[in-house]
């Protein structure tokens, strides 16, 4: 009987996995998550009416996306599940210009995306690895790739060119956008809370390792904050978010550094790690009484505060604030600091809400609502299945 779909979200040190049946309600079967596999990887499952949780150490060795899988199949294997999967749903991070839609897995589209490793060279061949061990461990489930850039296909032209000539962006030298699979998921959540406005003017941040903003209208994308790769935008965990193009040049040219060594630099030795030289964790920093890490903590505020203003003004206003992902979900503080950023454009936070865990969390007074919306793209990943 095959009436599941296995959703695996792979990501530079984490592999998230749900299992749902395939129905017009997605019932959840199984969520799990392995986390920290760069030191001291951990699995963690969601206890289920017939299964207790899990969370256990794997040991304080690194463990690559191949012993990951693995501890992944082993517990779909020990519940049973393996023979119930027909279909396996994938995050692809970078589709380019040509999948604008979830995709069939076959070798042509395999091959397609692999050309696009570059373009995000800290997730597309994880995601790309993954395929290849659930299509080994999965023959006959058919496999599917859902693209964190779709859902910003739709954006005007305007917001989708840069200054360059016309023959690079014909090329596919254009702002793609990312995080698509989430911003999905919340315009879905306010769509159910406001139907078919969805909010109106919208700007959803999801904030994790990853972070971006995105300016929705009635739910469809309008403007994000990252571009062609990964790197542009808000700062990060360790990537740098934007940066003028000339440091770049300066750095190859004047420093000397090689492809290898930018490339490292931008995206693992940047960001909240390189501006404190103490950690990427947003927690960590948060916790520590080293001048540096508030200096970083201020610089992620700062930006995102300034981006904020700058969506408004390519909607003409805001109606609603969403948080979303780990720190947008966690960080209690940051959203403070972030709405009190925001406060010429009407947003008034009730600090109460805002500690106590509530998904509407702005005072009576705000001319704009603000939410707190747990990240799920997983489940926005099993919707796009339903169509195969």
């Amino acid at each position: 009987m095959s009436d599941a779909i296995l959703v695996l979200n792979g990501g530079s040190s984490s592999l998230k996995f749900a299992l749902f049946r395939e129905g017009d309600e997605l019932a959840p079967l199984l969520r799990g998550n392995l986390s920290s596999m760069g030191k001291h990887p951990r699995l963690r499952v969601a206890a289920t009416q017939t299964a207790a949780e899990i969370d256990r150490s794997l040991g304080d060795e690194a463990i690559d996306t191949a012993k990951a899988f693995a501890a992944v199949a082993s517990v779909l294997a020990d519940r049973d599940m393996l023979r119930r999967i027909g279909k396996v749903g994938h995050r692809i991070v970078h589709g380019g210009r040509d999948f604008i839609g979830a995709a069939m897995l076959d070798a042509d589209n395999l091959k397609a995306l692999h050309r696009l490793e570059p373009l995000a060279p800290i997730h597309q061949a994880i995601n790309l690895e993954i395929v290849a061990l659930a299509a080994e461990l999965l023959p006959k489930a058919i496999q599917v790739g859902c693209f964190d850039t779709t859902f910003h296909t739709a954006r005007p032209e305007l917001a989708r060119i840069y200054g360059l000539p016309r023959e690079l962006t014909e090329a596919g030298i254009v702002s793609y956008g990312f995080h698509g699979l989430s911003y999905s998921h919340i315009a879905g959540k306010l769509r159910g809370r406001y139907g078919a406005a969805a909010g109106g003017r919208a700007i959803v941040a999801h904030l994790g390792s990853g972070a971006s903003l995105c300016a929705m209208r009635g739910g469809a994308s309008v403007a994000t904050t990252m571009g062609f790769s990964t790197l542009d935008g808000l700062v990060m965990s360790t990537r740098c978010g934007a940066v003028d193009p000339g440091a770049i040049l300066y750095l190859l040219q004047d420093k000397k550094l090689s492809s290898e060594e930018l490339t490292n630099l931008l995206y693992e030795k940047s960001g909240l790690l390189g501006v404190s030289a103490i950690s990427g964790d947003m927690q960590t920093l948060l916790g520590s009484s080293d001048p540096a890490a508030a200096r970083a903590v201020d610089l992620f505020v700062y930006r995102i505060g300034r981006e904020i203003g700058s969506l408004a003004a390519a909607l003409g206003g805001l109606d609603t604030l969403v948080f979303t992902a780990g720190i947008g979900e966690h960080a209690a503080v940051v959203r403070q600091r972030i709405c009190e950023a925001a406060e010429w454009l009407g947003v008034a936070l009730d600090n109460d809400l805002n500690q106590g865990g509530e998904e509407l969390v702005n005072a009576p007074n705000s001319r704009v609502d603000v939410l707190v919306i747990p990240a799920d793209e997983e489940s926005a990943m099993a919707r796009e299945l339903l169509q195969f």
